[in-house]
């Protein structure tokens, strides 16, 4: 090919190259989907010229519509597959050997593709709300080779939606409320219906609202859904809740579309549009005259339609109680009004009361804003009661000497029935508050005297309870408090503020502090407390200490000298006398012990005697017996339980070689020989069904009077080992001092009627062997008895 060829060739590749870049993506193909929705303005065909063709000029052919996007209706379900579009290229000529090839979502399973004619097929079922498009990719290879031809391209295939889904109220059913007495068109609650169908395409998601049940208390907008009042004055005293029904439809609401509904439940709440009613108009009440303060006399009930707070009323009293007898308060449970007691009402006073009460809504009515109310008139009677006595005073306050002398009278008390016909009244004292008898009282006049001697110190205060008792009724019964103050005298002498031990130290200088004493007194003088402090006239010369009054009602203890010793005495006793200033004064002596110790340098002390030195921890000699002798008990203790667990009895475990009852153990044993015998029942192996059904127990002694069993049969054989071994069983059983018990073990039976018969020889009655058994007696003495028996069986068969 000449060279300007080749660059032309080059060229018109380049050409083409850009062409693709910039067009409309794979010009070269094109999906047939339909009519072109626009001609074209002409040009003429895409022509590549391949090598060694010559040059040819190149143009694009203009398409009047946009190729990369297909569509397919959902839930189609004909026989065949829906054909989808189908893709050209401008290389499918005839003589080219291509192939179509197609890749993406779906490729090969939604969607399949006609690899010569690029027929695009759906193969199933599409529905749009679960995937509305796919995006796939074409792309042209050589048949041959699979060598691609093109670059792939990019398309879209939509899923064109039709009517298959009903609307739907996801938030249903619905609940609303609206209050009462609401005007028409007042809003009361919007629903919203969701359609899964395409809402950009037709009608299908289209919906239109409306009412089937509800009317006509209730509209519905069509396109809000908005719920509405269509009824004025709709009254909730009435009626207080309401069924709607909601229908939203698709389509338009145009015949032939789908629907779906929805239940609202419409609650009329409630406004205060209904005043308080009494009852009645006139209400009476009884009312004893002992009727406790604060305790109710009656009730009263002004009813209201309304509910909640709208209903609750508050009561007053307006008129009648000018003297404040009595009030009125609302049980907020059952909104009554309750009439209590302020103060205490008096048959022999006032014997009536005329009240007029009012009832209140608490809220206002919501028109003027005024509250509704109601009135009612009340009238109260007063019952005469036989009332008990009366105090003069609730608590009475009495004061007596500590030294007053018996059958002082102390005070007295004073009571009156306050019933009209005023009967005699008797006092006495509460036991119970007077345990010890300490007072009297007059029954007549109520006077307080004193039945024993009183202290001060022991009881400043003394109280009792005053009974008041009608003499015409007991039962008429009133208390009154004495509270009985005990007045002091001087009458105890001070004494130390408590048991002083002093402490000197050897080295101490003259006129050291040894030590600060004070003094108390039980009794209280009005002027206050003064302490005289004196030694005793034996010790006013004392050579060793001497006191200093420190004008605080306390003394300082001082040292004379500084030659105290303890190897010369190491305990002093200084007598000390206080005194009051009471009236008569009152004295007493007291003694402050003082120990002699050794000190440090700088006057601590360190040792006071021998205890000390040994004990300079501060445990006294009864400490360390005590705890030592606890030492030696715990190891007393311990010795005395480890003894016990050593000489412990080992527990009753019977030996092997100790255990003498004969019991098969083991199953594959051959024999032990003659010894063997008495250890087991071979008729059992004989007879399964035991020995009668008796079987002995094993862990209690043997009946002595067990018979052997009737009914046993010898063999023939002269020799019947069932006979022999209950012969032995039988002496055994009668022998009480011969231990151990027998036992009787039960063997396995394979059954009765075995089609081979019983393969022993001990129950065969002839036999044709002319085996000799004398060779048994040659095995030894565990054998012995065995050959016996086999002989004496032979014998008795020859004979």
């Amino acid at each position: 090919m000449p060279r300007r060829s080749e660059e032309m060739l080059v060229d018109l590749w380049m050409s083409l190259l850009l062409v693709w870049i910039t067009c409309v993506p794979c010009v070269s193909m094109t999906p047939i989907i339909g009519p072109s929705k626009s001609t074209q303005t002409g040009g003429s065909a895409a022509v590549v010229s391949g090598p060694g063709e010559g040059q040819r000029l190149l143009s694009r052919a203009k398409r009047g519509w946009v190729w990369n996007q297909m569509f397919v209706l959902e839930e189609f379900s004909g026989p065949d597959p829906i054909l989808v579009g189908r893709l050209h290229t401008d290389l499918d000529v005839g003589g080219k050997n291509i192939k179509y090839v197609l890749a993406g979502e779906g490729a090969g399973t939604i969607f399949a593709i006609n690899e010569l004619t690029g027929d695009i097929h759906a193969m199933k079922r599409l529905d749009r709300e679960e995937k509305a498009e796919y995006t796939l990719t074409a792309q042209v290879v050589n048949a041959d080779n699979d060598q691609p031809l093109e670059p792939p391209s990019e398309f879209i295939i939509k899923v064109q939606d039709i009517n298959d889904n009903p609307p739907q109220f996801n938030e249903g059913p619905y609940r609303a409320s609206v209050p009462e007495m609401s005007g028409v068109g007042t809003p009361v609650t919007r629903v919203t219906a969701t359609d899964a169908d395409d809402p950009v395409y037709g009608n299908s998601a289209k919906l239109v609202y409306s009412i089937l049940e509800g009317q006509p208390y209730f509209s519905v907008d069509p396109n809000t859904a908005t719920i509405k009042i269509a009824l004025h004055a709709m009254d909730r005293e009435m009626r207080e809740e309401y069924l709607v029904v909601i229908q939203a439809k698709d389509m338009g609401g145009h015949m032939g579309g789908l629907s779906g509904t929805t239940t609202v439940t419409v609650t009329l709440t409630d406004v205060n549009d209904n005043p308080p009613k009494f009852s009645k108009s006139l209400y009476e009440f009884v009312i004893p005259e002992d009727l406790p303060i604060g305790n109710m006399g009656g009730k009263v009930k002004a009813n209201d339609r309304d509910i909640g707070d709208n209903a609750k009323s508050t009561y007053n009293i307006i008129e009648g109680d000018e003297q404040g007898m009595f009030e009125i308060v609302t049980d907020g449970q059952t909104q009554e009004g309750i009439l209590r007691l302020k103060k205490v009402i008096d048959f022999e006073s006032k014997r009536a009361y005329t009240l007029k009460v009012e009832a209140t809504n608490i809220r206002s009515e919501p028109s003027n804003g005024v509250p509704f109310k109601d009135t009612a008139t009340v009238k109260i009677v007063v019952e005469d009661s036989d009332e008990p006595p009366v105090f003069l005073k609730a608590v009475y306050v009495l004061e007596v000497n500590e030294n007053a002398p018996i059958n002082t009278v102390i005070g007295s008390v004073t009571a009156r029935d306050p019933d009209s016909s005023a009967s005699t009244v008797r006092y006495f004292i509460d036991r119970h508050t007077d345990l010890e008898r300490q007072f009297n009282i007059n029954v007549d006049d109520g006077k307080i005297t004193l039945a024993k001697p009183l202290d001060r110190e022991t009881d400043m205060w003394h109280n009792i309870t005053v009974t008041a008792t009608e003499v015409r009724n007991h039962s008429q019964i009133s208390r009154a408090i004495v509270a009985i103050r005990v007045m002091d005298i001087n009458d105890n002498a001070p004494e130390f503020a408590t048991e002083y031990e002093a402490f000197l130290c050897e080295n101490g200088k003259p006129g050291q502090v040894i030590q600060t004493v004070s003094a108390v007194d039980k009794d209280d003088p009005i002027q206050g407390h003064y302490f005289d402090y004196r030694l005793v006239p034996e010790m006013l010369n004392n050579p060793n200490f001497t006191i200093k009054n420190n004008q605080d009602n306390s003394i300082s203890v001082l040292a004379k000298h500084d030659t105290f010793r303890r190897q010369k005495q190491e305990m002093y006793f200084l007598p000390i006398i206080v005194t009051d200033n009471g009236n008569p004064p009152m004295s007493s002596t007291n003694t402050l012990t003082i120990r002699v110790c050794g000190c440090s340098k700088d006057g601590i002390v360190q040792s006071c005697n021998v205890e000390a030195y040994v004990l300079p921890i501060g445990l006294s000699m009864g400490a360390l017996i005590a705890i030592l002798a606890c030492i030696i008990l715990l190891l007393v203790i311990v010795v005395l339980f480890v003894t016990l667990r050593r000489h412990k009895n080992e527990p009753l475990i019977i030996k092997d070689d100790e255990d003498v009852r004969e019991n098969i153990i083991r199953y594959d044993d051959e024999g032990g020989g003659e010894e063997d015998t008495e250890a087991f029942d071979i008729a059992t192996l004989q007879n399964p069904d035991g020995v009668n059904g008796y079987l002995p127990r094993k862990d209690i002694k043997p009946d002595l009077q067990f018979m052997p069993r009737a009914g046993q049969h010898s063999g023939p054989n002269g020799v019947d080992v069932d006979e022999f071994i209950n012969v032995r069983l039988h002496e055994a059983d009668n022998d009480a001092t011969a231990p151990p018990y027998d036992s009787i073990q039960i063997y396995g039976y394979e059954g009765r009627g075995s089609m081979a018969g019983s393969l022993s020889s001990l129950e065969t009655a002839s036999s044709d062997s002319d085996q000799n058994y004398d060779y048994l007696r040659e095995w030894g003495p565990r054998f012995r008895r065995l050959g016996e028996l086999y002989s004496v069986g032979e014998s008795d068969r020859e004979t």
